[in-house]
């Protein structure tokens, strides 16, 4: 049985696709200046709006080298975005802050009468 045995790849380990004929996205490098002295460049694709602010390695928010364009970018993106929802905005246009007492107190009931065990 054993001389018959299949050979095969290893799942997932190697592709069989090639390189060939394949474009890369374009690209455009984008400069920032660290208040600290430091300047670097991050690679966006070429369609891409860099942000204003980026952070440095050294945690410090670096600016956009050419300010020009980005205020004119972020103009545009503040007009046409929709204001960042939180998990809370999400969850309090499904039910009401009473509904959420409610549900709160019977999970609290459940788990101190031991009808409810914690996961670790």
């Amino acid at each position: 049985m054993a001389e018959h045995s299949l050979r095969g790849m290893k799942i997932g380990a190697n592709s069989l696709e090639s390189d060939e004929n394949v474009t890369p996205a374009q690209r455009k490098n984008v400069w920032y200046d660290c208040p600290n002295g430091h300047s670097f460049t991050v690679t966006f694709y070429v369609e891409a709006v860099p942000p204003a602010q980026y952070e440095c390695k050294c945690g410090a928010m670096a600016q956009l080298r050419n300010m020009d364009e980005a205020a004119t970018d972020d103009e545009d993106s503040k007009k046409s975005a929709k204001p960042q929802r939180t998990h809370w905005d999400m969850l309090m246009e499904r039910r009401s802050e009473d509904e959420l007492k409610e549900l709160l107190d019977e999970r609290l009931e459940l788990l101190h009468s031991g009808r409810l065990r914690i996961r670790h």
